[in-house]
């Protein structure tokens, strides 16, 4: 059975969308870039409608995951997941993903590097985390071992630390190490490197030098 495309009208609230009118009647909105394809006057299927449909429906997906993707690199699980989420079908998902790729969008390796470099500079994090933090985010072994090769834990706990002890002045050493040290391990950092740099930070911000500057074990 066909219909005749007897108007196309662009959305007042989204002018990227275009509603379809069939026989003087609404049938469905579609993205304009899908839309161009129809005219005034046009026949059209009942196939060729579904299949308008599908490619507005990766057209919309695309452009949802172009805006997930504008607030940080995602990781190639990270964008399946979401779109899934929108409840965007397998066959949208694949094509969506292949789009993405072409576009240099999604790639694993590149997002792992991103991932450590950005906790490295604003929330410095053990190895053990960052290898943890990016296996949940669907990262490949090879590809997590990769970013993880440049990883100074040491450089990374103190300055993790340092602002921390900046703050913690007035403690005694006892509360001083406590503290410092639960912060350090919630990053996931372990027993020696905690040692090491709680030890330094007290001797250059600690006020009780009266005890032994060696951390007790």
């Amino acid at each position: 059975m066909s219909k005749k495309v007897t108007a196309l009208s662009p959305q007042q609230r989204n002018k990227e969308r275009v509603n379809v009118y069939l026989d003087d009647k609404f049938a469905f909105g579609l993205a304009a870039i899908v839309a161009a394809r129809l005219k005034v006057g046009q026949t059209l299927t009942d196939g060729e409608v579904v299949r308008l449909e599908a490619l507005d429906e990766i057209e919309e997906a695309y452009n949802k995951t172009l805006s997930y993707l504008s607030y940080r690199p995602r990781s190639r699980s990270e964008l399946e997941r979401y779109l899934k989420g929108k409840k965007v079908s397998e066959e949208a998902v694949t094509t969506v993903m292949e789009r993405l790729t072409q576009a240099q969008f999604v790639n694993d390796e590149d997002f792992a590097r991103f991932w450590v470099e950005n906790r490295e500079q604003f929330s410095p994090r053990s190895k053990r985390a960052l290898r943890s933090e990016l296996r949940q985010k669907g990262i490949a072994d090879a590809d997590v071992q990769e970013a993880l090769g440049s990883v100074d834990e040491d450089r990374g706990a103190y300055e993790a630390a340092a602002k921390r002890a900046a703050r913690m002045t007035d403690l005694d050493r006892e509360t001083f190490q406590r503290r410092l040290s639960g912060f350090l391990q919630r990053r996931g950092f372990g027993y020696g490197v905690v040692k090491q740099v709680v030890t330094r930070l007290w001797k250059e911000v600690g006020t009780d030098q009266t005890n032994s500057d060696e951390m007790e074990v």
